[in-house]
């Protein structure tokens, strides 16, 4: 037992790192259940976007401790390289539990890496984030679906619970996991699937 108390301790050190909460290093090590093949649009797409198909899914870990599932959905004719000008969704089903301040920290950490925020900015992005994002705990689902030009609203577990009415914020929240300067290259590509390959 006081072997493990020193791995969890030394996978906290690390966590913390490379960025990520050392509470992200869960009590327990059960690995939690496999990405589900999923083909159907969850349920409060089915209006909102319609026609929206799966365009790929991944998993993120950060040193073999499960973070998220991810799915992106898309009508078809997805462009990867626009990905902002076309109306998307993004599902993250959380593998551990989570305060909306760390994925706030985390999500504004990411969005720098495509731009360059002002004080002002990320100040104001960080009191809309922390008015609609929730704490999360294991098993829960949200959803972004970027409307382009338009905001960035979010659901959790099929239910609303804001959006952030900025076309550049939506634009770079996305950019997290689709710009080409996310620090996750491989799950961009597992996301975008086909569709990253297209000239």
């Amino acid at each position: 037992m006081r072997g493990r108390h020193k791995l969890m301790a030394t996978l906290s050190a690390i966590a913390l790192t490379m960025g990520w909460p050392a509470h992200m290093v869960a009590s327990s090590l059960a690995d939690p259940p496999s990405l589900l093949a999923v083909k159907a649009p969850p349920a409060e797409l089915q209006d909102l976007l319609p026609h929206a198909r799966l365009i790929g899914q991944t998993r993120l870990s950060v040193w073999g401790f499960k973070i998220y599932d991810a799915r992106l959905w898309s009508p078809p004719g997805l462009n990867a390289r626009n990905f902002a000008s076309q109306p998307l969704a993004l599902e993250l089903t959380y593998l551990r539990d989570f305060k909306a301040t760390d994925i706030v920290d985390r999500s504004l950490k990411e969005m720098r890496r495509s731009a360059d925020l002002s004080a002002a900015q990320a100040q104001q992005w960080t009191a809309e984030m922390l008015r609609v994002f929730p704490d999360v705990k294991a098993g829960d689902r949200v959803l972004c679906l970027h409307r382009p030009g338009i905001n960035a609203s979010f659901w959790l577990n099929g239910r609303s619970i804001g959006e952030i009415a900025d076309a550049e914020f939506a634009r770079l929240f996305l950019g997290i996991w689709l710009s080409p300067q996310t620090s996750e290259p491989a799950m961009r590509l597992a996301l975008l699937g086909s569709a990253a390959r297209e000239p």
